[in-house]
């Protein structure tokens, strides 16, 4: 019962839509009606601005790391903390709040990382960052970032650093960030990726996350 009230825990805590929350407050805005629909840090950032992109991004982490770090303090496992991180980006990007609808979980799944094993975890985090802002492509980041950390946790488990939960985690749910986005990485090849810094146009409808914008054609770039 322990194990399960923890999976539940981590995931209503990812669940917190830190992204529409922090819009409204600062704009008076749903963030969900601008730009790619999703809650995540990039889209606060074209809808409000650099500042509440920021908080969110850093209130997303700290939903992966204290799920990790609640599971620890009351399972004492790999495996529950594994587990409570998978649920909390599960929660973030299906948050049971808001209809289902959520972000990409890059944040969160940082988050989880960092309090599994710091030094991945900030390693991956200045990746995305780093790069995002080098290029403009936070996705671009977020992409290179994720398979970087998959590359860095199987060395680790390999060489006996690290538990092989803790790889299953990265490798698990670092894929499912990385299909949530296949769009991103369509329009990088393409070339036609909107790049940071661009303002998100108002999108047309309810804030699904699956409608168009303005510029009538599907719109799901940042996170």
């Amino acid at each position: 019962m322990k194990y399960l009230a923890v999976i539940i825990a981590a995931y209503l805590v990812g669940a917190v839509p830190f992204g529409i929350l922090i819009s409204r407050l600062a704009k008076g805005i749903d963030v969900r009606m601008y730009g790619s629909g999703k809650i995540g840090a990039t889209n606060v950032i074209r809808a409000v601005g650099g500042k509440a992109g920021l908080i969110s991004m850093l209130l997303d982490v700290a939903k992966g790391s204290l799920s990790v770090l609640l599971a620890w303090l009351v399972l004492h496992t790999h495996s529950s903390q594994a587990a409570a991180a998978a649920a909390a980006v599960v929660g973030h990007n299906w948050s049971v709040y808001i209809k289902f609808q959520g972000g990409r979980g890059v944040a969160v799944f940082v988050g989880g990382l960092f309090a599994m094993y710091w030094p991945i975890g900030l390693a991956t985090g200045a990746i995305v960052l780093g790069l995002g802002v080098l290029t403009r492509y936070m996705s671009l980041g977020s992409i290179v970032g994720i398979a970087v950390s998959i590359v860095a946790m199987a060395v680790l488990v390999v060489m006996e650093e690290q538990p092989r939960e803790y790889l299953i985690y990265t490798a698990a749910i670092g894929c499912l960030v990385l299909y949530e986005h296949r769009g991103n990485i369509r329009r990088l090849r393409a070339g036609a990726e909107l790049r940071l810094g661009g303002r998100g146009e108002v999108r047309e409808g309810d804030p699904s996350g699956n409608e168009v914008d303005k510029r009538g054609g599907p719109s799901d770039e940042g996170s």
